[in-house]
């Protein structure tokens, strides 16, 4: 038994100085993927809250792009399985209890329908209100900012919403921008700004949206800078 414990240290300390050889090209190559791949220690996680009649296309735009980014970030509906405004059903990873408080960010999408009924949900309204104690960041864009002013949250802020709803919402700045940051608040406009708005996300969670973008070929697609 004890030769052959010597024999397996041996094959180990063989093996282990192959791979730390500076001369050895696999040594090279992992060393290249995890430079170029910027591997860190990213514990944020991010929730974004489905509802009856939400926007799918800025809800899984984000959830795609955050999970890009080696981010956590979970579908937390009203139920289990969700229809949104287009009749498309979403599976959730979670459903809403009082876990939401524990994640780092809360993102709001649009959708006429979604936003009422997360409006009109007292539940996520004190939720929402606990995260801001926290200072945690608290997003929503298209006709969710609407949630946000029912959770006097926009109270001196500066932000952005779907067209028409500078007129609907009273409390703070409308401002006419694609994503708009005040503080932990973050808001956008629409299902076309759902990419600017996700990349936005991605940097405040400390994750590099710029690898993503190259990655989905963003600035092909769009006539944009890095830092949109």
């Amino acid at each position: 038994m004890l030769k052959m414990l010597l024999n397996i240290l041996k094959l180990k300390k063989k093996f282990l100085g192959f791979f730390l050889n500076l001369g050895n090209p696999l040594f090279h190559f992992i060393v290249k993927i995890i430079v170029k791949m910027k591997w860190r220690n990213n514990d944020e996680k991010a929730a974004i809250i489905i509802a009856s009649g939400f926007e799918e296309g800025e809800a899984l735009t984000i959830a795609d792009i955050m999970r890009r980014a080696n981010i956590t970030c979970d579908l937390v509906g009203f139920e289990k399985e969700v229809e949104g405004g287009h009749e498309i059903v979403v599976r959730c990873d979670n459903i809403l209890n009082e876990m939401l408080v524990d994640y780092d960010m809360v993102i709001l999408p649009g959708g006429y329908g979604g936003a009422e009924a997360m409006k009109n949900n007292p539940t996520l309204i004190s939720y929402l209100q606990q995260m801001n104690e926290k200072g945690k960041y608290v997003c929503a864009m298209c006709a969710a900012p609407i949630v946000l002013e029912k959770a006097n949250l926009l109270v001196d802020k500066k932000f952005t919403a779907y067209q028409g709803y500078d007129q609907k919402i009273k409390q703070g700045t409308y401002l006419n921008d694609k994503v708009v940051i005040d503080g932990n608040i973050v808001t956008s406009r629409g299902p076309a700004t759902a990419y600017a708005f996700a990349y936005k996300l991605v940097d405040l969670l400390g994750g590099d949206s710029l690898v993503v973008k190259k990655r989905m070929v963003y600035f092909n697609a769009f006539d944009v800078k890095e830092d949109e």
